[in-house]
This record gives C-alpha cells, sequence and structure tokens, in this order.
C-alpha cells in the first residue's frame, strides 16, 4: 500500500510539474512586450524577429492606402523618433492621422515595424456638443 501511495506521489509530482513548464513556456512565447517608439529604437537590432507591440501617434501625412484598401503604410512618431510601419489588412474605423495607436507585430531588418493589428486608441473624454449648435438645427428643446 506505501509504494502504491509513493508512486501515486511521484506520478502526480511529474504531471504538476509537466504541466506547470508546459503553461509558463506557452504565456512566455505568447506575450509581447509594450514599447514606445523611442524605446524601440534605443533597443537596436536585439528585438529584429520578436513579437512586440509599439505605442505611438500617426504621423500626420505619412498615410499611403494602396487602391484595395488592404495595404497600408505609415509612419509613427514619439519621443523624437519616428517608425515606418507596412500593415496588410482590413484598416479600423478609429485609424486617423495624429491619432495615437498601438501596433502589434515584428520589426524587420530593413527597420520597417510589419504591422500584425492596429489599434487605435480612442479618446479618453466624451464631449456632447454644444448647446447653442443644437438650438441651430432646432434639435434643442427646452
Amino acid at each position: 500500500m506505501l509504494r502504491k501511495k509513493r508512486s501515486f506521489i511521484i506520478g502526480g509530482s511529474i504531471l504538476f510539474i509537466a504541466i506547470a513548464y508546459l503553461g509558463f513556456m506557452g504565456i512566455r512565447s505568447s506575450a509581447s512586450f509594450y514599447y514606445t517608439v523611442s524605446q524601440l529604437v534605443e533597443k537596436g537590432d536585439s528585438v529584429y524577429g520578436q513579437a512586440l507591440r509599439i505605442q505611438g501617434e500617426v504621423l500626420p501625412g505619412s498615410v499611403e492606402q494602396k487602391a484595395s484598401g488592404l495595404t497600408l503604410t505609415f509612419t509613427i512618431t514619439e519621443g523624437g523618433q519616428s517608425l515606418p510601419v507596412f500593415y496588410r489588412g482590413v484598416v479600423p474605423d478609429t485609424f486617423k492621422p495624429g491619432g495615437e495607436i498601438v501596433i502589434a507585430g515584428k520589426l524587420g531588418p530593413d527597420g520597417v515595424f510589419q504591422a500584425d493589428t492596429l489599434m487605435p486608441k480612442c479618446p479618453s473624454k466624451y464631449e456632447p456638443q454644444k448647446e447653442a449648435s443644437l438650438k441651430d438645427k432646432n434639435s434643442w428643446q427646452t
């Protein structure tokens, strides 16, 4: 009976360690680092090919969208640094030049960030229409 109990404890411990190890490795490999553009520039070549998330502002005048609407190139800036971005996919409705954005993807050796995901930041504060403009449109009543 004691031998059976010992085998059960050893087997359970090995199973627990294996599951914990696989869970840790899965989380580690799917973790995506979050950098600003200036932090990414400081890292240099050490981040090529890694899954990253970068925050910055879309540089006005840098946005070029192909006729198909699924290929987009633009530049994001932050802290005086800039980063060219290439994205292929559906562009979110909230994407706009001058807006804040978080992009996810990988930095190529050519210095162009290959984005898989665009996450434009929404305004943090709701601003209602002015009463005067509503009165002029006859849509405001007292």
